[in-house]
């Protein structure tokens, strides 16, 4: 998922993504681990996706607590 697209919804959507995100790396470890995962990149994928939207969340976090 692109950082613009991240930028465009609030933080409740950005929480819910990120729990989103850390379910579908959690099944993919599994896939992984029970050798059915086909394209491994996916995992390194899918936790930049992860780091990405808990980064673009902590600075809407920050910008909130900076406007209060």
């Amino acid at each position: 998922m692109k950082a613009a697209e991240l930028r465009q919804k609030d933080e409740a959507a950005l929480a819910a993504e990120v729990k989103s995100l850390q379910k579908a790396h959690f099944g993919l470890r599994m896939q992984k681990a029970t050798q059915q995962l086909g394209n491994t990149a996916t995992l390194k994928a899918t936790r930049r996706d992860i780091a990405r939207a808990k980064t673009i969340l902590a600075e809407k976090q920050a910008a909130n607590t900076a406007k209060a």
